[in-house]
């Protein structure tokens, strides 16, 4: 091999060496800088409008309502934006908008899962928000209804929820419940039953849980921490 090949050769070879010694600089070097980045910019820069949050409460009802669903979801909202910031809006008492982070850090151990419609461009619309943000709106200083009436009177996590979800867009996001279908045997049911209604449970009211729109096979997880 003549030397001038081999000048080649090894030039070549340095070249290939420097470039790969920049792409290892450049990884380890911006990894870390974005992952500072995605920090910096909080728990709302992958959420969009209409995305549904769950929790577990640590209300003094979220016991009950975790036994008689069989889910640890006790409690969620709906993503929308209020000014320039997107924030959870919920049924507490009041219903009220409530920024992400603090809402988060209500929940149990700051755990939560974010769902989403499936196929959201094309059936959450521009004007579908609209309506679901004038409901809100419209909405904002309402009761908590602790009596989970099928009202609009007052209102409790999952019916807002439901409620906005049907009436902007036409699609229920589960099928309500009657009160007895749920499982009613536990301690902590019948305390909590015997502390809202009396001896009078009423057994036919329709009821929408969290757990049930969690489980919609219309919605699909785009968050879990």
């Amino acid at each position: 091999m003549n030397r001038y090949l081999v000048r080649i050769i090894l030039a070549l070879a340095l070249i290939a060496g420097g470039i790969y010694v920049v792409q290892q600089c450049y990884f380890f070097n911006h990894e870390p800088q974005q992952r500072v980045l995605d920090e910096l910019r909080g728990p709302a820069y992958h959420l969009q409008e209409g995305d549904i949050i769950f929790q577990t409460s640590r209300s003094s009802q979220s016991e009950a309502i975790q036994l008689a669903t069989h889910s640890p979801y006790s409690h969620c909202g709906i993503i929308l934006k209020k000014g320039d910031s997107l924030m959870v809006f919920e049924a507490i008492e009041p219903v009220q908008f409530t920024p992400l982070k603090t809402w988060i850090a209500r929940g149990k151990n700051g755990e939560h899962i974010v769902k989403r419609l499936k196929n959201t461009g094309n059936q959450l619309t521009d004007s579908s928000l609209q309506i679901m943000k004038t409901l809100a709106a419209s909405w904002t200083g309402k009761h908590y209804d602790s009596y989970f009436e099928w009202t609009d009177d007052k209102l409790y996590c999952s019916e807002l929820v439901w409620k906005l979800y049907q009436r902007s867009t036409g699609i229920a996001l589960s099928e309500p419940q009657r009160l007895k279908d749920f499982d009613l045997s536990s301690a902590a049911v019948q305390q909590k039953m015997k502390e809202r209604y009396g001896e009078a449970v009423p057994l036919e009211e329709l009821v929408v849980s969290p757990a049930a729109l969690y489980d919609s096979p219309l919605l699909i997880t785009v968050d879990d921490e």
